[in-house]
């Protein structure tokens, strides 16, 4: 090949997907979780009210926000654990994308609030 010809660029018919193995998966699950409790005690601190009533009942029942998180989030580990121990990766998959989302939107919506707190 010359110094001046031009590269030669391929275009495979079908893109490549690269799948993450089941454990991964539940990894990316652990890891979504734990950024949903980092965010969700944002919010709490910022003075925004728990939307889920059962884990606002946890926090209650526990008597302090981050016990109650900490308690659903340990359930919902085991949760993601059977899933991936059973093979059910696709629910864990939805999931995934599900927590991923709410995460997003709760990073977004701190975000944007901090734009109309008052400044000091």
């Amino acid at each position: 090949m010359g110094l001046m010809t031009p590269p030669q660029v391929s275009f495979s018919p079908s893109p490549q997907v690269v799948a993450l193995s089941p454990g991964r998966i539940f990894l990316t699950y652990a890891y979504l979780q734990v950024l949903d409790v980092m965010t969700t005690m944002a919010f709490l601190l910022a003075g925004v009210q728990e939307a889920n009533p059962l884990v606002r009942y946890a926090m209650h029942a526990l008597g302090s926000p981050l016990a109650g998180l900490v308690a659903v989030k340990l359930a919902a580990l085991l949760l993601g654990l059977y899933c991936w121990g059973s093979g059910r990766i696709r629910l864990l998959q939805r999931a995934n994308a599900f927590f991923a989302v709410l995460v997003a939107w709760n990073l977004s919506c701190l975000v944007l609030g901090l734009g109309h707190a008052p400044r000091p």
